[in-house]
């Protein structure tokens, strides 16, 4: 298991942005796939973007040309770029480890969490 730690959430008005940061650390292996998931209030966890191993990037339909998955690998660091945040967008987003090719499982670790709040 990794230890993921997240940051960057916080209240916005609709149509604002915010970056979500996800560090990664206790590696037990070279290469993983990352994701970022959510929960809002009343709703399931679901997939937001995953960034496997080989730089593939998949999004949820509600979140494709809006919301960016990257990382860095010098920094271990995950990240979210969200753009013109929508009030259903609120939730707690959360960073998950898997291993390569296996993703939306977090088989490898779950981060706390950080709260996204957006106001229409």
């Amino acid at each position: 298991q990794v230890q993921l730690q997240e940051s960057g959430g916080g209240s916005v008005q609709s149509g604002g942005s915010l970056r979500l940061s996800c560090v990664i650390s206790g590696y037990t292996r070279s290469r993983y796939c990352m994701g970022w998931f959510r929960q809002g209030p009343g709703k399931e966890r679901e997939g937001v973007a995953i960034i496997d191993s080989d730089g593939t990037t998949r999004y949820a339909d509600s979140v494709r040309g809006r919301f960016t998955i990257s990382q860095d690998n010098a920094k271990n660091t995950l990240y979210l770029q969200m753009n013109a945040l929508k009030p259903e967008d609120t939730a707690i987003y959360i960073c998950a480890a898997d291993e390569p090719g296996d993703c939306y499982t977090g088989s490898m670790g779950w981060g706390q969490g950080t709260q996204v709040t957006v106001s229409s």
